[in-house]
């Protein structure tokens, strides 16, 4: 409204004092534009500082560099990282189709921090003899401090709900997600079979029966498929 007034006030026939009040019309009208826009400087509240964000990334650097545990301990040569693992089960999300009843984007976003805390804890596996709520117990102060890192916030606490309702497999999203999380694994048994000789049976009477969506299973049906063939 400001514009409309300044800009009447210049096309009429008025006093030279007049024009100076419309100059100084037009400049605060401009000063409050500038006022409206955010700054691109500084981080949003949920968004967080240049140094905590470095800060976590470096910590999650041990997810590319820490090799899954189950793999080592088989004698698996040069096997794939936790992040490698993560990767592949994001794109499981991203290529899966459509369903009303489940959040894609949730499902890729679940997929890249469901092992996040191993940046911390390592992969602790059954044959580590690790109680099952001992490890919950130590992935979640893992987690806790690597939200702290983050410097808490929105970022953090996203990340923080999205590892529990995995955890607790309290949603369809998880439920797909702990699904992606076996199918990663057989395939990638498959593909050492395959590759370097190796018998890893154990993997998959490790997951057998236990799918818990139709997607899950119809992608384990089509390894287990495949693995006949060879």
């Amino acid at each position: 409204m400001s514009r409309v007034i300044c800009k009447f006030i210049l096309s009429s026939s008025i006093p030279a004092t007049h024009l100076r009040f419309a100059s100084l019309c037009t400049a605060a009208s401009r000063v409050s534009r500038m006022a409206a826009q955010p700054s691109s400087s500084s981080p949003s509240p949920s968004s967080p500082s240049p140094s905590a964000a470095i800060d976590f990334l470096t910590l999650c650097h041990r997810l590319k560099a820490t090799k899954r545990a189950g793999w080592v301990k088989r004698g698996v040569q040069e096997p794939e990282s936790i992040a490698d693992h993560m990767y592949r089960m994001g794109l499981m999300a991203l290529i899966a189709s459509d369903n009303p009843s489940i959040n894609r984007e949730k499902c890729i976003k679940m997929a890249i921090v469901h092992d996040i805390a191993e940046a911390i804890v390592g992969d602790i596996t059954p044959s580590d003899g690790v109680p099952k709520e001992e490890k919950s117990r130590r992935e979640q102060e893992a987690l806790q401090k690597m939200c702290e890192l983050l410097g808490g916030g929105e970022r953090a606490q996203e990340i923080k709900e999205l590892w529990m309702e995995y955890e607790d497999n309290s949603s369809m999203e998880a439920k797909v997600v702990k699904d992606f999380d076996k199918v990663e694994m057989i395939l990638q048994a498959l593909e050492y079979e395959t590759e370097q000789g190796k018998d890893l049976e154990e993997f998959f009477e490790s997951t057998a029966g236990k799918f818990q969506t139709d997607l899950g299973k119809a992608w384990a049906l089509e390894i287990a498929s495949r693995r006949k063939k060879h």
